[in-house]
């Protein structure tokens, strides 16, 4: 019979009880669903191309990565919950400007080191049960492609971008990789 691997908050007290243990799984498993409900995990780009007194990025992108949870005021203390298990993040308020009465609260994790290490890991072991799983692997793609400094390639960010146009709302980069592309004349056009 295979054992079932618990991580263990460093925020957490003594585990080692039957009870302790049982209420940690069923902490998981309530992170695991809410995350494949209201999560996020999502690779975005901004353009920074060089400015006066400002060097600009080398390929003239910044690539941004991001994990987040977002729930209207009335509901924050589940992102605080969230916040306090992985011992990563923050918790910000996401000002609406529409007809709505509450607030919007995100809990963010935008750190790579942050994603690498806690949040990749905990979602490697237990995984969610819809296409967020599939969002989720794609982006722990990206941040590895960035982690090995491939973002400041042309062809390394055009895989980049290419991976991030098939996740979430599958939103088409098609003019990001022309800009890309016509920058790189040498490089390949599939």
């Amino acid at each position: 019979m295979q054992s079932e691997k618990v991580i263990i908050s460093k925020n957490s007290n003594n585990l080692s009880g039957a009870d302790n243990q049982q209420e940690r799984l069923v902490q998981i498993g309530w992170i695991t669903g809410f995350v494949d409900g209201e999560g996020c995990f999502s690779i975005s780009f901004v353009h920074q191309s060089a400015r006066e007194n400002r060097k600009g990025y080398k390929i003239g992108f910044q690539v941004m990565h991001e994990f987040a949870v977002t729930q209207g005021a009335k509901s924050i203390a589940c992102l605080n919950e969230l916040r306090d298990f992985f011992n990563v993040g923050q918790v910000i308020i996401n000002k609406r400007q529409d007809n709505h009465k509450e607030d919007l609260y995100r809990y963010v994790v935008r750190r790579r080191e942050d994603l690498l290490n806690t949040i990749v890991p905990f979602f490697e072991q237990y995984s969610m049960r819809t296409s967020k799983q599939n969002d989720f692997e794609k982006f722990t793609q990206c941040l590895k492609l960035i982690e090995m400094n491939e973002h400041l390639t042309n062809n390394g960010l055009i895989k980049i971008v290419e991976i991030a146009q098939t996740m979430n709302r599958c939103k088409p980069r098609t003019e990001l990789i022309r800009i890309l592309r016509d920058y790189t004349p040498n490089v390949k056009t599939a």
